[in-house]
């Protein structure tokens, strides 16, 4: 029986593209689709102005990886985050003060929302205060999970002002500004 030999961060290093660092198995992720990509950048935006306004934190876009010690998961790559760390020209060490995953159009169903509900038990382990789950497809629009009630997110409907207050102090963010 051959044993397949653990991923390393330096092979996720090598990856081109979106890819997470799991159970020592490299896992991508395809790119998405207009309305979430949409999405993840209004947030981004308004993240970078918030941290811009306030003089800390980082507003991190898609595609940048967070490098994180559990026994489960060595990354993360979410669609958008706040970061209080140094940015420097590798993977940001450790997890984002706010990690936001926003839906794509394969991100439904049991499997899907049991991955989801993993991920977010490892962004709470990892550290990360809040974590907003994303559905533009949904009347509960932002589901925004936090470390000190992870099962009880509140939620936030269009015409309705979200925010992250325990990871992005002082930050609010129109849910309506999420849709073109």
């Amino acid at each position: 029986m051959a044993v397949q030999a653990q991923a390393t961060i330096e092979d996720l290093y090598r990856i081109e593209g979106k890819a997470e660092l799991v159970n020592g198995q490299i896992v991508c992720d395809s790119p998405t689709g207009g309305l979430p990509g949409y999405a993840s950048v209004e947030i981004l935006v308004s993240l970078r102005a918030h941290a811009k306004k306030a003089g800390r934190g980082h507003a991190i876009g898609d595609n940048i990886g967070f490098i994180v010690d559990l026994p489960n998961r060595r990354s993360f790559c979410p669609d958008a985050a706040f970061y209080r760390g140094e940015l420097t020209m590798k993977f940001l060490d450790g997890a984002p003060t706010l990690a936001v995953e926003v839906r794509s159009e394969n991100d439904y169903g049991p499997v899907a929302e049991h991955k989801m509900a993993q991920k977010r038990a490892d962004y709470f382990s990892a550290g990360t205060l809040v974590v907003w789950n994303v559905d533009l497809q949904s009347d509960d629009v932002v589901r925004s999970h936090s470390s000190d009630h992870p099962e009880n997110p509140i939620i936030y409907h269009r015409d309705e002002i979200a925010s992250a207050e325990l990871a992005v102090p002082n930050w609010t963010m129109p849910v309506n500004d999420l849709f073109p």
